[in-house]
């Protein structure tokens, strides 16, 4: 039985489980206190010191690490704490680039939003000199720019303990204090997955993605270009949050309004091509079951996972599935079925892909994805970019009618939608094998047990004669432990879902934002799953084989799943990868 105790925070009483920390308690009392270093389950450290709490008997203590104990009187609003919290601010501010105009994070900024509520108007109360760093802008994906570094550790933290990648870390001590990585090397020559989890973790704007907006808005311009745009599953289960919906909410049809708005010639929809992966990966894994092929079979619909297999697991790379990830193998079809039937040349065919991942804009740079001679996707945009774009373009979202995406590369079952949610790959894929196996169609196709976010889920699934035995994995931490239990083994799986990032693609590096303070009460893995698995639920039809787009493109240009054809264009290979350049 669960032992609670009792304390009181600024008058209020509050029961609260034994353990729960004091700025916790506090959240449950309705009591807010500041934090910028904090954050839940990843970084409490105690070290910007803006949770700082009187409990009485030893000073002002930081409530992020502070146990809650039975009696305990705390006070969190005192002129003393108001005043030192303020202070701090003011130090912070010190040696902080104060562009916020021109910074990305502006509005949505948690040290911007702590000087609103203190009061800190300008910064300038211990004005002196400033660190200069130059902006490490080499990667494809993520930009870091110490200038506006406040040394929280979150990133840090997020990247070695969620991520088990640890690229960067704190270098030198006191006020020359900076994260780096190691020997002073940029992002893009470490082993950097480009996850963009940093991004996400991060307070402020030290950290953010590459910009691809103008490369965008130029593409649309071009009149001498047909720019297809398609965008993934999690994008429309956050992307209403930029504009004032609750988190969870999905805005498909508005999303589709808007995209045409800006001008796109075609938007067709990622969904599609999840569904022709699994058309793909599902006859994949039913011929290495049935012909003695290399198990387990590991989904590769994650670059961000591919290129952390390629580089911390090299062993695996024969069990990662040939397929492209899904909006590759849509860039691919467009730029021939689609190019064929409309009578355009690929050449003048641009794709661009709205992601909720920074690591697709690395993956699009890959050599082997270009199937028809030109890159498969010309340009990837984050759920953030699209939603600034939107804004710039003076479009007024939340007035938009709901449209559908364009036909024939347009048409998704409830089973391409939850390829956003960690677990969805698997469940879509086993909703299809169970017809590829047995030539019967499921009853019920909510396979709860690879749902959820757990860490790593486990299952045993009746496939016809066959004992299936799967696991799902999301965030590379957890793939790791997964793939050296497998190494040790310990264990013994048929087909593993990995997804690069914590909750999958719903929590991608690119989108929205969430604050550490709504973090402490709502978990953004859970809420936008929910609206991804009540459109699946929503869906006439449920199973990838069941999408009559596909089985068209199929029965006109591609033979089969798994055909030399679809070799051609939805299938690839890896490469080991070094840690370090060299």
């Amino acid at each position: 039985m669960e032992n609670f105790i009792t304390l009181t925070i600024d008058g209020v009483k509050v029961e609260v489980p034994a353990g729960t920390t004091v700025l916790e308690a506090a959240k449950k009392a309705g009591i807010n206190i500041p934090t910028l270093c904090y954050l839940k389950d990843v970084n409490a450290i105690g070290a910007c010191r803006m949770c700082v709490v009187n409990a009485g008997g030893r000073g002002l203590q930081a409530a992020c690490v502070l146990p809650a104990t039975d009696g305990m009187n705390v006070k969190t609003n005192t002129p003393e704490i108001r005043a030192y919290r303020k202070t701090l601010l003011e130090l912070v501010l010190s040696n902080h680039d104060k562009k916020c105009l021109t910074c990305p994070r502006s509005t949505n900024c948690e040290l911007q939003q702590l000087c609103r509520d203190l009061g800190v108007e300008n910064g300038d109360a211990f004005a002196g000199t400033q660190n200069q760093y130059e902006i490490d802008d080499a990667s494809p994906s993520i930009v870091r720019d110490n200038n506006k570094c406040i040394l929280c550790r979150r990133c840090v933290a997020t990247c070695d303990k969620v991520q088990n990648v640890g690229v960067i870390g704190a270098v030198n001590r006191g006020f020359v204090t900076s994260i780096e990585s190691p020997w002073n090397l940029k992002l893009n020559d470490m082993a950097c997955i480009n996850c963009g989890q940093c991004i996400t973790a991060c307070p402020v704007g030290a950290l953010y993605e590459k910009d691809s907006t103008k490369k965008v808005w130029d593409l649309i311009n071009d009149e001498t270009k047909h720019v297809v745009v398609q965008p993934a599953p999690a994008v429309r289960a956050a992307l209403g949050e930029e504009f004032g919906y609750p988190m969870g909410t999905s805005v498909t049809g508005k999303m589709v309004a808007a995209l045409r708005r800006m001008g796109f010639d075609k938007v067709f929809d990622t969904d599609f091509a999840a569904d022709l992966t699994i058309m793909e990966e599902g006859t994949e894994l039913v011929k290495r079951v049935t012909e003695g092929g290399v198990l387990p079979m590991i989904t590769s619909c994650s670059p961000g996972w591919i290129k952390f297999c390629e580089t911390y697991y090299p062993e695996f790379i024969p069990n990662l599935s040939s397929c492209k990830s899904p909006h590759e193998m849509l860039g691919a079809v467009t730029k021939s079925y689609y190019a064929e039937k409309a009578g355009i040349d690929p050449k003048d065919i641009k794709v661009v892909s709205v992601m909720p991942c920074t690591a697709k804009k690395f993956e699009a740079g890959r050599e082997e994805l270009a199937a028809n001679g030109y890159p498969d996707v010309d340009e990837v945009i984050t759920t953030r970019e699209l939603a600034h774009m939107i804004k710039e373009a003076g479009i007024d979202f939340n007035m938009l009618p709901d449209e559908d995406f364009d036909d024939l590369l347009g048409e998704s079952t409830g089973a391409g939608v939850i390829f956003g949610a960690t677990g969805g790959v698997m469940e879509a894929a086993l909703r299809t094998a169970y017809n590829l196996i047995t030539g019967d169609e499921l009853d019920n196709v909510d396979f709860e047990a690879v749902r959820g976010t757990e860490g790593i889920k486990e299952a045993t699934v009746k496939v016809g004669d066959l004992d299936v035995s799967v696991a799902v994995a999301h965030g590379t931490g957890n793939a790791s432990k997964l793939l050296d239990m497998i190494k040790a083994g310990e264990k013994n799986y048929t087909f593993i879902e990995v997804m690069g990032c914590p909750g999958g693609c719903v929590t991608g590096g690119g989108q929205p934002i969430v604050s550490a303070q709504t973090k402490l009460t709502c978990d953004p893995k859970v809420e936008r799953a929910k609206a991804l698995y009540g459109e699946d639920a929503g869906k006439a039809k449920r199973k990838s084989h069941e999408n009559e787009q596909v089985k068209k493109l199929y029965a006109d240009y591609l033979g089969a799943p798994n055909s030399h054809k679809a070799h051609e264009l939805l299938h690839t290979h890896y490469i080991k990868r070094e840690k370090y350049s060299k």
